[in-house]
C-alpha cells in the first residue's frame, strides 16, 4: 500500500513538473532552418534558456506567460504562451517579405504578423497625397499593378489571422477546461462550434466570457 502511494505521488510530481515547462522550436521564417543559440527569456520569472542546434528549447513557465525571443541578426519578438501546445516560433530577418500565403502567416509570431500587416497595407494603398502639392492622387500602378494586388490580398490574409489570434488568446483550451467537464477532443469541438466574434471578445469582460462558455455548454450537450 505504501509503495503504491509513493509511486502515485512520484507520478503526480513528475506530471506537475512537465506541465511547468514550455517546449518549442525556433526557425528562420524564410528558410525554415532551425536557429541555434537563440535566447528565450520568460518575462514573468526572468529565467533565460537557449535553443539547441535543432532549434529546440525548454524553459520553465506556464500558460499566460510571455517569452522574449532574440538573436543577433533577427527581429526581437515576444511570444504569448496561451495553451500547452509545443511552440514553433519563426523569426524574421528579411524586411521585404510581402508575398505570403495562409500557411506562412500562421507561422508568424504576433509581432512579425503586426509588422507584415502594416507593410502590406502601405504597399497596397491606391491613394497618394503628394507633398506640397495639395489634393489627392490616385495611383494607377498601385491600383492595377500586380504587386499592389498581391499586397491587398496579403492584407486580407494577415488581417484575418490577426483577428483570429485576438479570439484565441482569450477563448482558450485552458479556460474552457477549467469551466466545463470536457476531454481534449470535446474542447476542440466546442472551440470550433462556439467560437465568439472578435467584437464580443473586444467588448466583454473575463466574467462575460465565462458566462458565455457556460451558457453555450447547454447547447453543446444537446447537439453533441
Amino acid at each position: 500500500m505504501i509503495k503504491y502511494i509513493i509511486i502515485t505521488v512520484l507520478t503526480a510530481i513528475s506530471s506537475f513538473a512537465q506541465a511547468q515547462h514550455i517546449n518549442g522550436f525556433i526557425y528562420d521564417l524564410v528558410s525554415s532552418q532551425p536557429l541555434n543559440n537563440v535566447e528565450i527569456k520568460n518575462l514573468r520569472t526572468n529565467e533565460i534558456a537557449n535553443s539547441n542546434r535543432d532549434g529546440s528549447f525548454k524553459i520553465a513557465g506556464e500558460v499566460n506567460d510571455y517569452l522574449g525571443v532574440q538573436i543577433l541578426g533577427y527581429n526581437t519578438d515576444t511570444i504569448f504562451y496561451y495553451d500547452e501546445a509545443v511552440r514553433r516560433i519563426y523569426l524574421n530577418k528579411d524586411e521585404n517579405i510581402l508575398h505570403i500565403d495562409e500557411v506562412l502567416v500562421k507561422r508568424m509570431t504576433d509581432n512579425v504578423l503586426a509588422q507584415e500587416l502594416e507593410k502590406a497595407k502601405n504597399a497596397g494603398k491606391i491613394v497618394e497625397v503628394p507633398r506640397n502639392q495639395g489634393g489627392v492622387k490616385i495611383s494607377p500602378s498601385r491600383l492595377l499593378g500586380r504587386e499592389a494586388k498581391n499586397a491587398r490580398r496579403s492584407v486580407d490574409i494577415l488581417y484575418e489571422e490577426f483577428q483570429a489570434r485576438k479570439i484565441d488568446r482569450k477563448f482558450t483550451k485552458h479556460l474552457i477546461g477549467s469551466l466545463l467537464p470536457l476531454n481534449d477532443a470535446d474542447i476542440a469541438l466546442f472551440r470550433e462550434r462556439f467560437r465568439p466574434t472578435v467584437e464580443f471578445i473586444e467588448n466583454s469582460s473575463p466574467e462575460d466570457l465565462k458566462v458565455y462558455i457556460i451558457e453555450s455548454y447547454t447547447t453543446f450537450k444537446k447537439i453533441k
